[in-house]
């Protein structure tokens, strides 16, 4: 799969689901991190990343998703992440991302942490 798509959905008042598609590298990441950001200044409980259908995976990509995390700490929300493809999952271990993150299978057992 080619190219970047980027749902949100919201789940309740505080909780946003963020569905990513496709390629998250160096031409899309900060799409995704301004749209991160927009939700953000929601003052979101919950951000739950769904990483099923995410098929392709940078170190930009990678620094956008840290930099999420890092930030989630300072404005004290929580972000979940549905647990991606094998391949992504390999890249995210290797990188030690996925130890930055909590791992969820479907969206809707992220919403029993909101």
């Amino acid at each position: 799969m080619r190219g970047f798509a980027l749902t949100v959905s919201q789940q309740a008042p505080d909780v946003f689901v963020v569905a990513l598609r496709g390629e998250l590298d160096m031409t899309t990441a900060y799409s995704f991190d301004e749209e991160v950001r927009a939700l953000e200044r929601r003052r979101p409980s919950l951000l739950v990343l769904d990483l099923r259908e995410l098929s392709f995976l940078d170190s930009s990509g990678l620094a956008r998703l840290l930099a999420l995390r890092r930030r989630a700490q300072r404005s004290r929300f929580r972000v979940l992440a549905v647990r991606p493809s094998r391949d992504v999952q390999r890249l995210l271990s290797l990188a030690a991302v996925d130890r930055a993150f909590s791992f969820v299978d479907e969206p809707g057992e992220a919403l029993a942490y909101a």
